[in-house]
This record gives C-alpha cells, sequence and structure tokens, in this order.
C-alpha cells in the first residue's frame, strides 16, 4: 500500500491554507490530502499513518480558532504509529514572546496521544524571544512568517518538504 500523507490545517486569513497547497504540490502527485480541521472529525485521521499538521498562531499565542474548537476532539485520537510534521505561520516581529506558540500547543497534545514528531526545523534566520514550539533547540516544525519572511516561505517549503520525504519515509 503506498503511504498516503493526510494534511489538516486551520487558516484564518488564508496564509495557512496558501501554505499548505504549496506543501501539497511540493510533495508531487496526489499523495497529500489537504483537510481544513473544521471540515474534519476524528476519524478521518485514522485514514493516514502520516500527518502533516498546519495552524496559524492567533492573537497573543493562541490557537487558531478552527484549532482551538477542534482541542478537545484531539484527545479521543490514538496517533501512536504515526508520524506527524508541524508547520505554522506565526508574526516573530509582532509577537516575539510568542512566536509560532500554536504549533507547539499542537505537538505537545498529539504527542501526549502518541505521535511521534518529524520535520524538526532550525531556528538560524529568525528573531523571537520565545516559543512553544522550541524543542531541543529547534523548532517541532516549519516556521513561516508571512508578514515579514513571505520571501523565504517557498524556499523553505521545498527544503522541508525533501526533508520530510526522507523522515517519512518516501
Amino acid at each position: 500500500m503506498s503511504k498516503k500523507i493526510g494534511l489538516f490545517y486551520g487558516t484564518q486569513t488564508g496564509n495557512t491554507e496558501s501554505d499548505a497547497e504549496k506543501i501539497r504540490d511540493e510533495f508531487g502527485g496526489d499523495l497529500v490530502t489537504l483537510h481544513p480541521i473544521y471540515e474534519a472529525d476524528t476519524s478521518t485521521f485514522d485514514e493516514y499513518e502520516l500527518l502533516i499538521i498546519g495552524s496559524p498562531t492567533w492573537d497573543i499565542g493562541q490557537l487558531q480558532s478552527d484549532w482551538e474548537s477542534f482541542l478537545p476532539d484531539l484527545d479521543q485520537i490514538d496517533f501512536s504509529g504515526k508520524l506527524v510534521a508541524y508547520f505554522g505561520d506565526g508574526d516573530q516581529y509582532g509577537y516575539a514572546e510568542n512566536f509560532q506558540d500554536a504549533m507547539g500547543i499542537l505537538e505537545e497534545k498529539i504527542s501526549q496521544r502518541g505521535g511521534k514528531t518529524v520535520g524538526y526545523w532550525p531556528t538560524e534566520g529568525y528573531d523571537f524571544e520565545q516559543s512553544r514550539a522550541l524543542k531541543n533547540g529547534k523548532f517541532v516544525g516549519l516556521a513561516l512568517d508571512e508578514g515579514s519572511q513571505s520571501d523565504l516561505t517557498d524556499e523553505r517549503i521545498k527544503t522541508w518538504v525533501a526533508q520530510l520525504k526522507t523522515e517519512f519515509g518516501l
């Protein structure tokens, strides 16, 4: 059976949805299926052993509203045996104290439910104070900043997807 990837995302202004589409396209073919989290239910996660989770950090270190609503449902999902990669949109200058916190909140919750995190991303090239998305000196996933570093997004996605292909065993 060929491996399929479920990409679950929430978006507020459209940036995370656009990034999800770029990630899907970078994988090529029909490997990645996009699922806006407001349309998903817990059983949708069961269809995949490879997951990508995307969320912008909203307001001051908060989850995007669709993820906020879905968060209790994550407790009903067994992520054991699943490889999970994360990406997020954040504003490192306007919210330097909680840059990419949403990505960290989701990674923490899904890891507690058995998910194995892949796709760690270096902090070089970013300017921020704190982040709940840091673990062992790296981001738990791809950190994007459409507000001040949108010119780097495409190259970051290309590099990250190449990394994920290896980590996902594709």
